[in-house]
């Protein structure tokens, strides 16, 4: 009986090291995939090219802290800070264009790959961010 044990004992400890390997393959397979196939201006968007109908048609996501946030951002954006995205994305809709931004890009880069790796293909970063648009905008309400 005590082999078996051991052997029981032996095989959960074995699985349970496995798994953590087994979903980070699967992380970096994925990661892989989107990388491989996207093309490669897929998933920015710049300030000049946000004009009327793209403002109102697309959900704006500023992914900066909340105190940022308050301070002034785009107007009808919501909050959801870049480190939250997968968290919450059931806020962010699959059927119209969401278009992700903090200060620069640089955070809400990783937040759209993160959604975009997640099967978000409708998602899009702002390259030069909440400051790009303050100075480049085609279109500001």
């Amino acid at each position: 009986m005590k082999l078996q044990h051991l052997l029981l004992a032996t095989t959960v400890a074995f699985g349970l090291n496995a798994a953590p390997a087994l979903a980070q393959d699967t992380a970096i397979d994925a990661m892989e995939e989107y990388l491989m196939f996207s093309d490669y201006e897929a998933g920015i968007i710049l300030p000049q090219q946000l004009d009327q109908t793209v403002f109102e048609t697309a959900l704006f996501v500023d992914t900066r802290d909340a105190g940022q946030f308050e301070e002034d951002t785009i107007p009808g954006a919501v909050n959801i800070e870049w480190r939250e995205v997968l968290d919450r994305i059931e806020e962010i809709p699959e059927d119209r264009m969401t278009i992700l931004f903090c200060n620069t890009g640089s955070l809400s880069a990783q937040a759209a790959f993160a959604l975009r790796v997640a099967g978000r293909s409708n998602v899009v970063v702002m390259q030069t961010g909440f400051t790009g648009w303050q100075q480049d905008a085609a279109y500001k309400p």
